[in-house]
């Protein structure tokens, strides 16, 4: 019999915890009608997620106040343990210029060259979250 991983729902504070320890996350939009997911660097700004991006269909997602969904997580499959985080809300260009200011610098950088000159609030309005806490028979990996 295989060793299962038990499953522990997080609530909104501890989904908001675990975000800033990772820095790469998937926006879940729509694309030409279609679902669309992207990964993308981010940071927690004010108990909002905030993203930095070019153009396209994000900022066209953002423009329109479109619901989008995010999701970052941290995972071991060898230990069969880590958490996963998922908030839906609206998404929101970023015009307010003390926040442009303080997200344009050093804080959030783009992983990628070209110009990524917009910035993107999305609201957590919905926050879930689960933690898989490894079985405690599971042999150590090698």
């Amino acid at each position: 019999m295989s060793a299962r991983s038990e499953l522990e729902v997080l609530d909104r504070e501890q989904c908001l915890e675990l975000l800033p320890t990772v820095r790469v996350g998937r926006l879940v939009f729509t694309e030409n009608a279609l679902p669309a997911v992207q990964p993308v660097n981010f940071r927690l700004y004010e108990g909002q997620i905030v993203i930095r991006v070019a153009g396209g269909a994000k900022l066209r997602a953002a423009s329109g106040n479109a619901v989008v969904a995010f999701q970052a997580d941290e995972l071991d499959p060898d230990l069969r343990a880590g958490w996963s985080v998922t908030v839906v809300g609206h998404a929101q260009l970023i015009f307010d210029t003390d926040e442009l200011v303080e997200l344009s610098g050093v804080w959030l950088q783009p992983w990628v060259t070209g110009r990524r000159d917009h910035f993107i609030r999305i609201q957590t309005e919905k926050v879930t979250g689960r933690r898989l806490h490894a079985p405690a028979d599971l042999p150590a990996p090698i």
